[in-house]
């Protein structure tokens, strides 16, 4: 009953599925470390420009990258601060982890042309499911605070045109991709979702 009456999603870097992911080591494999290039003997920086729950960022993280996590919703932003707290009051180990990652409150459509990186990600909200298979409840809450993200084609253009090597867009596997003035160099395809990377050439 106490899950029906949660009206906002659980932001946990300690206990769940990330808490799992990250002592198993089983995100080792994950197709967004193959996707962004981090690895923990190619520790980039990489900007996550829709910070959502913050476990893609912990993933990269967790391998070594140091991670700006850019979220303009004012309350997942407030979820997200107390989960780095309840971090790093939990182990040095994740003390650690979350001392790589950067929380800004803002919109990344505004902040990316002022920042440079190896690699800016994106996650917005992904168009609702036509099929009848229910959506994770986690995602079912974020999407009642977030919207629906109809911006995504301005947000892609912005990381497109900001200072970086590589933009990774995460989107559902079989759905249309939304607009974007180019092609991606290459996708990594997973069993729900796929990975458009766009390989840029930076000025010297």
């Amino acid at each position: 009953m106490a899950d029906q009456a949660r009206t906002a999603p659980a932001v946990d870097f300690v206990g769940g599925a990330v808490g799992y992911r990250f002592r198993s080591q089983a995100g080792r494999s994950h197709a967004l470390l193959k996707a962004t290039g981090v690895s923990p003997v190619r520790p980039l920086h990489v900007i996550d420009a829709t910070a959502g729950l913050g476990r893609d960022a912990f993933l990269l993280a967790s391998m070594g990258a140091t991670v700006t996590l850019i979220e303009r919703v004012p309350d997942v932003h407030a979820l997200l601060e107390d989960a780095f707290a309840a971090a790093r009051a939990e182990s040095a180990e994740l003390a650690a982890i979350v001392g790589r990652m950067t929380l800004l409150h803002g919109d990344a459509r505004a902040l990316l042309p002022t920042m440079r990186a190896d690699v800016v990600t994106i996650d917005p909200m992904h168009p609702p499911r036509t099929k009848t298979a229910l959506v994770k409840q986690e995602m079912r809450l974020l999407r009642d605070l977030v919207g629906t993200d109809p911006d995504v084609g301005e947000l892609l253009a912005a990381a497109l045109s900001a200072d970086c090597g590589r933009v990774v867009l995460k989107w559902p596997l079989r759905a249309a991709a939304p607009p974007a003035p180019r092609k991606p160099s290459h996708q990594i395809v997973g069993k729900t979702v796929r990975y458009d990377v766009f390989v840029r050439v930076r000025a010297a």
